[in-house]
């Protein structure tokens, strides 16, 4: 840096000077001094006496300024890499705020870091309208009246949490839920501007089709007035089934005698069958489900047939055992069948004249007993679908013994899914999926179910079955009618109760028909998507911190005191073997191709109206999962769409996937600096490959084979530390909104929690690529940030969580979800890396720097 020029009134000088000008200057200096003696020997006054001291306290004041920036000029020119620097202790009085329960303020006595410079201010600070704006965006999201060594989850994300409230037609918001919705407003761009010119000939027909789904799904007008028909076709078809119909038109499978079948016909195992078939093939659960996946146990990349226990009405079993969601359940079930009834008698009135009776009269009645009305029975087999289905739920598995992939491979002859559900006729059952691959064994998740739920169908009327087929229909496919439609309302304010939403909030419709074109047809809107948001070298990039961070997780391993050499050897063999798939699928080589091209020539959303198209798509969604039946595993494929904001690891294909939907702000930008890419996007890369080594991954060997490749001394380390991390997320409880506090799962999170842990592999690739990327220009500061870049680091991870979550959301979530609470993510993470607490300079007893022996350590 050059020195500031002169001002233009002041003379400068050379350093160095010859004699002859030391001897001018001599010659004019006596004539100067002799004034001054003659000055001096007169009387000085008082005026001049402060006029001389003040001139002589600014030379000092001078002398001083010119020390000081001769020595910052030197430091400037001559200084090394910046280094990370010290913090200072403090003392903090923080003001705790309680969303929705009470304000408490509290003095932390604690060592706390401070925002304390990174190095020199003026060095590497990027001033660029971007940078200037990220660094708003981040603190923004900071509240600081939080001490970062207790609560680093509001510390880093309370300034988001207060401007970013709950939409009210959401159970919760955070930063995932609100880059979903710019991407799908990404999507709805594409899909409401002009088609380019330039495209090819497939890429045109794509978006046509998926313009034209779109476009039906708007079309508000024109679902409202087509109503509940659809529907009602679809349940004509389901009753005509399991009344023994073998036809699907649903004007034939209720009349194929030339009479109005009802509710209480009696069904044939084949009739059942059939019923089930059918809906499963629309996406309907019901009773039980199969999966095709690879054989885990001989050959993962084999597919074979998986058997599960079934989706229920209620988000879990737990549910069923709550009087109050228990009456508001059965309720909405009695409104949808009294409104079936009565559309069902209102269209048979139409069709025929005389009308014919409907419903039949109970059986066993006298000649002139009164036929059941619609509400008397609509309330009866309300109670019997309840009952049913509670049933179910409880013969069903808790979750977290359900994801024990040990405990989870059953696999049997098929004869004794046949022997030991009689009820369901599975030969004719697999023909309707697959009549070329008929399997000699399958993979039974749960095999006590099998036997419960043969119980639970031969307790149960054939009336009562039926009646619950039809709310599993309705339940799953009222959201594709219109909003007017009585019967959306009544799933809808279902949906409100359980997720405590506002009632009658939703969302803008064009927001919603993004979101359902983008999971519907989204191999197609996920090509476009990448076209317009995942350009440049945003792979590329992406695809270094992915592997890097790889790389830092394979030089841990040895150091590791847990895991001795031959473990440690065996899992950076495992690590070495991931297939790593960043952004999107390669089109041309993978079933997504088939998606887009060739289903798209057959289908016209136009033609066939939203509700037809949508179970069409899932039809052949359902064909092409089970044509993979007896096949080799296609590694090209995705279990993701590209916009989807999320990633994943599968076991079974040794693979860990990032889609482009994820790779955005403020995760990761190509042009971020490092510091901020590792602490987000990082960190989930850290997370991802670390399920390939938590309580379930683990299982798998580098072949994706269900196996034991650890020694016996590794594993045992590993469950103690894993039942310390179980028993620490225990300890975790929320607010239920009613004053009650419900305990985080710890068996249920245990993998997800140990993924979190990743994050210190992160951190060291951050760390083991620093040079580099600073020699590079990408660890650039950000005007504002007065932190250093490891706190920067951890806060760009606390960020990545910030969520807002209605109280029955939270609920809902830890019942069934597998990850912890955001809080418990970014502080039970943190608490168990000492690698934060160094980098805030944490006190030891404080809240995330426990005493080592507290500590759950797998990764650190």
């Amino acid at each position: 840096m050059s020195a500031p020029a002169a001002p233009a009134d002041v003379e400068t000088a050379p350093l160095l000077r010859s004699s002859d000008e030391d001897e001018q200057s001599q010659a004019q200096d006596e004539g100067f001094f002799q004034k001054l003696a003659d000055i001096a020997e007169q009387p000085l006054t008082t005026l001049t006496k402060v006029l001389l001291g003040v001139c002589l306290f600014l030379l000092l004041l001078l002398s001083v300024f010119v020390g000081l920036f001769a020595g910052a000029q030197h430091k400037i020119n001559h200084k090394p890499s910046p280094a990370p620097p010290s913090v200072t202790p403090t003392t903090v009085l923080t003001t705790v705020t309680e969303t929705l329960v009470s304000t408490k303020t509290s003095i932390f006595t604690t060592t706390v870091a401070l925002p304390a410079p990174t190095g020199e201010p003026t060095a590497d600070v990027c001033t660029s309208s971007d940078c200037i704006i990220l660094s708003a965006s981040i603190l923004s999201s900071i509240d600081t009246s939080f001490d970062p060594c207790e609560d680093f989850y509001l510390y880093t994300n309370n300034g988001w949490l207060k401007s970013h409230p709950i939409p009210s037609d959401k159970g919760s918001f955070g930063n995932f839920e609100d880059v979903q919705l710019q991407n799908e407003a990404i999507i709805r761009e594409i899909l409401e501007a002009p088609s380019p010119k330039d495209l090819d000939l497939y890429d045109r027909k794509s978006l046509q089709k998926v313009k034209a789904l779109y476009g039906e799904c708007l079309a508000e007008d024109k679902l409202d007035k087509v109503g509940m028909a659809p529907l009602l076709d679809t349940i004509r078809v389901v009753r005509g089934l399991y009344n023994g119909s073998t036809s699907i038109d649903p004007h034939f499978a209720t009349q194929q005698d030339g009479t109005q079948r009802s509710f209480a016909t009696e069904a044939t195992p084949k009739g059942l069958t059939a019923a089930l078939a059918y809906l499963h093939s629309r996406g309907v659960g019901a009773l039980f489900g199969f999966d095709i996946d690879g054989d885990i146990g001989v050959d993962p990349d084999k597919m074979t047939l998986w058997f599960w226990q079934p989706e229920l009405g209620l988000p879990s079993k737990e549910y069923y055992e709550e009087p109050e969601i228990s009456k508001v359940y059965e309720a909405a079930i009695e409104k949808l069948l009294f409104t079936v009834f009565e559309e069902e008698k209102a269209v048979q009135s139409k069709q025929f004249w005389p009308p014919f009776p409907w419903p039949q009269p109970p059986k066993g009645g006298d000649d002139d007993e009164k036929p059941e009305n619609s509400t008397v029975r609509a309330k009866r087999l309300a109670k019997s679908v309840f009952k049913f289905e509670q049933a179910i739920a409880r013969a069903s598995q808790d979750l977290d013994e359900l994801y024990d992939p040990i405990g989870s491979y059953n696999p049997v002859p098929f004869s004794n899914l046949t022997e030991g559900l009689p009820q369901i006729q599975f030969d004719n059952y697999l023909t309707a999926f697959a009549p070329r691959s008929f399997p000699s064994r399958v993979i039974v998740t749960y095999p006590a179910y099998i036997t419960s739920l043969s119980a639970i169908l031969d307790d149960a009327k054939k009336e009562d079955v039926e009646a619950y087929l039809i709310a599993r229909t309705i339940l799953s496919l009222a959201p594709l009618l219109g909003q007017d439609t009585y019967i959306w309302k009544v799933v809808r304010e279902l949906r409100e109760v359980l997720g405590g939403l506002k009632k009658g909030a939703l969302p803008d419709r064009s927001e919603y028909c993004a979101k359902v074109v983008s999971e519907v047809l989204g191999y197609a809107t996920g090509r476009f998507f990448v076209h317009e948001a995942f350009g440049g070298e945003s792979k590329k990039k992406a695809s270094n911190v992915i592997t890097n961070v790889i790389e830092a997780f394979k030089t841990s391993l040895p150091h590791l005191s847990w895991m001795d050499k031959n473990s440690s050897t065996a899992a950076a063999e495992k690590a070495s073997a991931i297939d790593v798939k960043v952004g999107y699928p390669l089109w041309p080589n993978t079933e997504s191709s088939f998606q887009i091209y060739n289903f798209y020539k057959a289908l016209d959303p136009s033609a066939n109206g939203y509700f037809a198209t949508v179970l069409a798509q899932e039809t052949w969604d359902q064909i092409r999962k089970w044509q993979k039946l007896g096949r080799a595993r296609n590694h090209m494929e995705w279990e993701m769409f590209a916009s989807t904001v999320n990633a994943y690891y599968n076991p079974p294909a040794q693979e860990i996937v990032f889609p482009a939907g994820i790779m955005r702000p403020p995760w990761f930008s190509v042009n971020w600096p490092g510091y901020l890419n590792y602490g987000g996007m990082g960190a989930i890369a850290a997370h991802e490959l670390c399920h390939a080594f938590d309580s379930a991954g683990r299982m798998y060997n580098q072949h994706g084979k269900l196996e034991e490749w650890w020694t016996n001394t590794t594993s045992q380390n590993f469950d103690k530390i894993q039942k310390c991390i179980s028993k620490q997320y225990s300890e975790y409880t929320i607010d239920d909104g009613k004053g009650n506090k419900v305990h985080v799962n710890g068996e249920l999170t245990s993998g997800e929690n140990i993924a979190d842990q990743g994050l210190i592999n992160s951190y060291r690739a951050w760390k083991a690529n620093y040079n580099s990327s600073y020699e590079q220009g990408s660890e650039y500061l950000l005007p504002g940030l007065n932190y250093t870049r490891e706190q920067l680091f951890f806060i760009s991870f606390g960020r990545t969580w910030a969520r807002n979550m209605r109280p029955a959301s939270a609920v809902q979530r830890i019942r069934t979800d597998p990850h912890s609470p955001t809080q418990f993510r970014v502080d039970g993470t943190l608490s168990d890396i000492p690698e934060f607490a160094q980098a805030f300079n944490c006190s030891t007893g404080s809240k995330l720097n426990p005493p080592k022996e507290k500590q759950c350590r797998l990764w650190s």
